[in-house]
């Protein structure tokens, strides 16, 4: 297992209510790492290429295929400026973790939410939301605080703030998969943008970010199928016959 899989547990629990603690970047970085979050950005990235733990690259996925978004406009305040750099720095490194996923999505996904069995998660998937859209996953009602694990292995691709989702972790993992962890009240203060993660290694904790602001605190938990060379072709699907409880 990498490095930065084995720390897994939390200690001492983040305090920081929606947003999250980075955690200490490699020299030569720190100062960029630190002003964006001092401005509000939370944002972390790969500082070189994934261990050697990882199997060996698959040249038919060396290349990042999902274009960038060609209507994001020039960043207008240092704000933007920085988070633009830190990801463009993460992006450079993209190919490679996209290169060591495998080929098969597994068969069965453990609970995400520690504590609960997958008997007290209702079958909520494709219901009617707000904005003519409909649900794209299930909700697992917990305390604030209560550790979100992976469900997967996998890696994460993005950490991000978002208006419906708020605080957000994505993993892509085997196959391809995306896994959305979302309405977070803190990310792990360990958890950077492209480190590997296994079943038993913590992302966040359950909160009410995003447009649940207000509601019973729970994770929404999405699955995204799709090419594994093609992160941009995101297809839903219901994740509750695929979760299976902890022992």
């Amino acid at each position: 297992m990498p490095p930065s899989a084995r720390a897994s547990e939390p200690s001492p629990r983040p305090t920081v209510a929606h947003g999250r603690v980075p955690g200490k970047p490699t020299a030569g970085v720190a100062l960029t790492v630190a002003v964006a979050a001092l401005l509000g950005y939370g944002v972390a990235f790969a500082q070189s290429p994934p261990d050697p733990a990882w199997p060996d690259l698959r040249p038919e996925l060396r290349e990042y295929r999902c274009q960038p978004r060609d209507d994001r406009p020039e960043p207008t305040t240092e704000a933007e400026r920085v988070r633009y750099e830190v990801r463009a720095r993460y992006a450079g490194f993209l190919p490679l973790f996209l290169a060591r996923v495998g080929d098969t999505m597994p068969q069965a996904l453990l609970m995400p939410v520690e504590g609960v069995s997958v008997r007290q998660v209702a079958a909520t998937f494709g219901a009617a939301r707000a904005g003519n859209r409909q649900h794209d996953g299930v909700d697992i009602f917990a305390p604030r605080g209560t550790p979100v694990r992976a469900a997967a292995p996998g890696f994460v691709y993005r950490i991000d703030d978002v208006s419906l989702g708020g605080l957000t972790v994505t993993v892509v993992g085997d196959g391809g998969v995306r896994y959305f962890y979302t309405h977070l009240d803190a990310v792990h203060e360990a958890l950077v943008e492209g480190q590997r993660v296994e079943t038993d290694t913590v992302l966040g904790y359950v909160g009410d970010s995003g447009n649940a602001a207000g509601t019973p605190t729970h994770l929404h938990f999405g699955v995204y199928l799709g090419s594994p060379d093609d992160l941009c072709d995101w297809r839903a699907v219901d994740p509750l016959p695929l979760l299976v409880d902890r022992e």
